[in-house]
């Protein structure tokens, strides 16, 4: 990361300062990670008191546009939610792509063929917002893995249902329990939307149960979790994990809890669930990972108030996902030979994850990830390992924007990494790791 900015704002009043620098972050002046000057040191460069910066600084973390901890002050965040440049994605040509967390492009269906297929009658005003089809394919499914699918609606795509979900239940400055480490859509998500995370430990089995528990009697209003395939460290509950977690959830029948299950049964990973008969709850399901990113659809199951208020945001906003959309994943869900690629696609994910994990154990370097498609490697340092990687023809991902409070590592997405190729990306991550001390996950 980089040090303090040089970058000087303008402004006498704390909104003025704020969007000062809001708008060096739009135009790419600061950038993810720049260190922000100090409150004392900020309030003598504009000459105004303290108080007036601390307040901008305030409105800028609670935006999410900047981050604090407490050792290494404040910084611009990984993503903030703002149009303007951004780092870029782009993996160098002729360089081995493990750090996109894309699905192999080759083990999703054809839409062209699904297009020509699906019949698409033209939707009016006023029609109801979800494809029936669709809902009942979806709550099958639900209730087949013991989810309450009595309220279902449907959502553009995971990150946009825990968006309404949240916004249908929490308020700016609560508190919210989050996998550290955890998605970085979620994160930057929740603070964009104001919310406080709360780091919560995780291992292979999710969620810590003691940890929840801390979180949870320190005013977590809500508890967001991955029940499998969760992104970067592979974590799925399993039976006994999921049974101590509803055990701390008991203890808190108010909180709101959501599991983002992006992968579905792609993950890997059998199906368990912490809702139960919870007051606040909600469940999603999208089809990003299985069908192709640009169907932006998701069921969601919840609450009948969670799914209430969600439908009915939804209808005073945009008004419905699209019906083109819905009657594609329709057609895609009912098809036999789609069906048989997502569980050629599960099988093949497996194998690849379980290729890498396979290779650096022979090379006694610790890695996690239980499901999904996702390998994390801990490591004493984070940005030499990825450049040390890159100069190797292989791309990865730094874990700072995947962590709250938990220690460095690096993420290797395996979606599309052959099983042929695991050994030589071993051996590469094993040369990287060296002369840096190898951890051992925890």
């Amino acid at each position: 990361m980089s040090g303090p900015v040089q970058y000087r704002p303008t402004g006498r009043t704390a909104s003025e300062i704020a969007a000062s620098f809001e708008s060096a972050i739009e135009r790419g002046t600061l950038v993810a990670g720049d260190r922000m000057p100090s409150v004392r040191a900020l309030a003598a460069t504009l000459e105004v008191s303290p108080s007036t910066v601390a307040s901008a600084l305030r409105e800028l973390r609670r935006r999410g546009l900047i981050v604090s901890h407490e050792r290494s002050g404040s910084r611009v965040s990984e993503r903030p939610p703002v149009a303007g440049p951004r780092g870029s994605a782009q993996v160098p040509p002729g360089v081995q792509d493990l750090a996109s967390g894309n699905p192999d492009p080759t083990l999703l269906p054809d839409l062209n063929a699904a297009l020509k297929r699906v019949e698409l009658p033209q939707r009016l005003y006023g029609a109801a917002p979800a494809v029936d089809e669709l809902l009942a394919i979806a709550g099958r499914a639900f209730a087949a893995d013991g989810i309450s699918a009595r309220h279902l609606c449907v959502v553009s795509g995971a990150l946009d249902g825990v968006e309404r979900v949240l916004g249908a239940n929490l308020r700016q400055g609560d508190r919210i329990a989050l996998a550290d480490p955890g998605y970085t859509g979620l994160v930057d998500l929740v603070r964009a939307l104001g919310l406080v995370p709360r780091p919560v430990a995780i291992d292979e089995h999710g969620l810590l149960p003691d940890a929840l528990a801390r979180v949870l009697a320190g005013g977590a209003e809500a508890v967001l979790l991955s029940p499998r395939g969760h992104n970067p460290t592979g974590a799925a509950l399993d039976s006994d994990r999921a049974s101590a977690l509803s055990s701390v959830l008991e203890r808190r029948p108010q909180a709101l809890v959501i599991e983002d299950d992006h992968l579905g049964a792609v993950s890997g990973s059998r199906a368990h669930t912490v809702t139960g008969d919870r007051e606040r709850w909600a469940v999603i399901r999208s089809v990003g990972k299985t069908l192709g990113p640009d169907l932006r659809v998701a069921a969601l199951a919840g609450d009948p108030r969670t799914v209430s208020r969600v439908e009915g945001r939804l209808l005073v906003g945009p008004g419905w996902v699209s019906h083109l959309l819905q009657r594609v994943v329709v057609e895609l869900w009912s098809d036999a030979a789609t069906r048989a690629l997502l569980d050629r696609a599960t099988s093949i994910y497996a194998d690849r994850r379980m290729a890498l994990l396979a290779a650096l154990a022979e090379r006694e370097i610790a890695a996690v990830g239980s499901s999904g498609s996702n390998v994390w490697v801990p490591v004493a340092e984070e940005s030499p390992v990825v450049d040390s990687l890159l100069q190797a023809g292989i791309a990865v991902r730094a874990g700072t924007p995947f962590r709250i409070e938990s220690p460095p590592a690096v993420r290797v997405t395996t979606a599309a990494l052959p099983v042929g190729r695991a050994e030589p990306v071993a051996d590469a991550v094993s040369r990287a790791l060296r002369p840096a001390q190898r951890t051992r996950a925890a």
